[in-house]
């Protein structure tokens, strides 16, 4: 009987990370900082996912099938950081919705599923669950009954503690992250700091509405000659004002302090502003400068921080 190449199995072996956002979100910022709202803090989420891979890497066998990174939003509207992380290499965004109390619904669910699939095809030998709910419980064991380990990290508590005994209980082996690990991708997010009430988005846009405008007339023996100024930084305002209606204030309170944009979020700023003006931005540098400008004047507005200048 042939024995089997246990190299060659241990080279197959693959694992995932599966990730309670709104557990490892609270429960860094009550022990780091002793928030208790997600507002109160922000978090460089793309630095933390690395660490974590890393992380696990140095504790699996096997190679990373992908990170699962199951959050919540209203409507399942992605927020900012949900969309720059959906970028990001091997990492799998999952959203719940997030009702009018700031509760998660269906996070759990999908956790449960996936765990479940992952194991009941075979696609992995080990998974990391980061989660406190007692309600993945079952789960584990249907993970386990396919022959799948389940490794459970919990966030260090500030005292007793935050996972379910149960689940703690039936996982393969526990382990702690500790508040130092967490303590360099949390802190507390700025207080905003009030200046003369601006005016309203009525006001402000009374009358006014973004019309597509013809691309600048090259005449002959002239160079070419790029958008004006003040057209652009009124598409920046309209864009910045849709996005407050339609994705929400929360959504656009994370882009704050600023002025710096994420790439992604800068890029659809770019293209929601060409399909206002209807031609392209991309050949004058300065006029993105002057999109940014509009854009930042018009969210400062809202939230009562005078008006900025981006970062050209």
């Amino acid at each position: 009987m042939a024995i089997p190449d246990l190299a060659v199995h241990s080279m197959a072996a693959k694992y995932a990370v599966l990730v309670d956002v709104g557990y490892l979100y609270a429960a860094a910022g009550e022990v780091l900082l002793g928030a208790k709202e997600r507002k109160e803090y922000r978090v460089a989420a793309d630095e933390l996912i690395q660490s974590l891979q890393k992380h696990a890497m140095e504790r699996l066998p096997g190679e990373l099938l992908r990170v699962y990174w199951y959050d919540a939003a209203r409507d399942r509207v992605p927020t900012v950081d949900q969309r720059v992380i959906a970028q990001l290499p091997w990492v799998k965004v999952r959203l719940g919705n997030l009702n009018a109390r700031g509760q998660q619904k269906g996070v759990d669910a999908q956790i449960r599923s996936d765990l479940e699939a992952l194991a009941r095809h075979h696609a992995v030998s080990d998974t990391v669950l980061i989660a406190g709910d007692e309600d993945m419980v079952p789960a584990v064991e249907a993970a386990q009954a396919y022959g799948v380990r389940v490794h459970l990290w919990g966030v260090e508590p500030p005292f007793g503690t935050n996972q379910a005994e149960r689940l703690v209980w039936e996982s393969d082996t526990v382990e702690i992250i500790t508040a130092d690990f967490l303590r360099a991708f949390f802190t507390r997010a700025p207080i905003p700091v009030a200046v003369t009430p601006p005016p309203s988005p009525a006001q402000v846009f009374a009358g006014r509405t973004a019309k597509p405008a013809a691309p600048p007339q090259k005449q002959a023996g002239q160079p070419k000659l790029g958008p004006s100024r003040p057209r652009v930084e009124e598409v920046g305002e309209h864009v910045a004002q849709k996005w407050i209606l339609t994705r929400g204030r929360d959504n656009i309170r994370d882009l704050l302090p600023g002025p710096l944009l994420p790439t992604v979020i800068d890029t659809e700023l770019l293209i929601e502003a060409e399909k206002e003006l209807g031609h392209s931005l991309r050949p004058y540098p300065e006029a993105r400068v002057w999109l940014r400008d509009g854009f930042w004047a018009r969210v400062y507005r809202e939230f009562d921080l005078g008006v900025g200048i981006s970062s050209k």
